[in-house]
């Protein structure tokens, strides 16, 4: 797979990036990714559990393990959609620490909101709709960010990764849950007739929108690569960084300390 950053300049010197595997104009993208998850707000939870026979829970629970989040601490999750990192760190940061939920989707967020007051789960919970690019928070904020199957959306991953390390406290951590490259090739190519054969088809029965389905699978196909995207990290401003392969690279986690 050919690794590109998002964005390129037409001959005109309008910016360009990519909407799945079609270029569209910069401007254009936040737009037509609003749409796919407004489709698919109210059924993403069930999505993520048939799509992913529910192994999501458990790559999750290793993303929680490897944090090292606390009783009191400041936590983000970011394009934190429907809510399940926040309901388990507000626990783990207890009545002294805080959660923050943001997301750029109205959609999601409120979606998020509703499950997670459903669940029980308030008082150290706030909700915020953000762009990923432009965080609304002061400098040295968060002692841990996670953003989990959300940084492939963003328009331009190099400034979001410039605005998390803004917002991280010294001594802070940006854990990435993403998908990735398998790096098995027998796997590679199942996993390759499984996301734009069944996928589709999968959304088209549940959500009745086979196409928000198919740009996921595009999505994953243009998201970088996982030496990439450590890289990337790294030119942002991240120390210490690493990455986990999870599900024989289906999955990476990457992870980096600001200091």
């Amino acid at each position: 797979m050919e690794q590109i950053r998002e964005e390129q300049q037409t001959e005109m010197g309008e910016e360009v990036t990519h909407f799945g595997f079609k270029t569209v104009a910069k401007a254009e993208k936040q737009k037509l990714v609003a749409n796919v998850f407004h489709s698919v707000a109210d059924k993403y939870d069930l999505m993520n559990d048939l799509l992913s026979f529910g192994i999501h829970r458990v790559w999750k629970r290793f993303t929680i393990d490897c944090s090292g989040v606390r009783k009191g601490q400041k936590v983000l999750d970011l394009a934190g959609g429907t809510g399940d990192f926040t309901a388990k760190f507000s626990r783990l940061v207890g009545e002294t620490g805080q959660v923050i939920l943001a997301d750029i989707n109205d959609s999601m967020l409120q979606v998020g909101r509703e499950k997670l007051r459903n669940l029980g789960v308030v008082g150290n919970v706030e909700y915020v709709q953000a762009n990923a690019e432009m965080l609304p928070f002061a400098d040295n904020t968060f002692d841990c960010i996670v953003i989990s199957f959300g940084l492939r959306n963003v328009t331009d991953k190099d400034k979001a990764l410039r605005s998390m390390y803004r917002v991280l406290k010294p001594g802070g951590r940006l854990l990435v849950l993403e998908f990735s490259k398998p790096i098995l090739e027998p796997l590679s190519k199942v996993y390759n007739f499984y996301s734009f054969n069944i996928l589709p088809k999968v959304g088209e029965v549940v959500v009745n929108d086979a196409d928000s389905y198919r740009y996921l699978a595009e999505s994953i196909r243009m998201h970088p690569e996982q030496a990439v995207l450590e890289q990337m990290m790294i030119d942002a401003g991240f120390e210490q960084t690493q990455y986990f392969n999870l599900t024989a690279g289906i999955v990476a986690l990457h992870r980096g300390y600001k200091f």
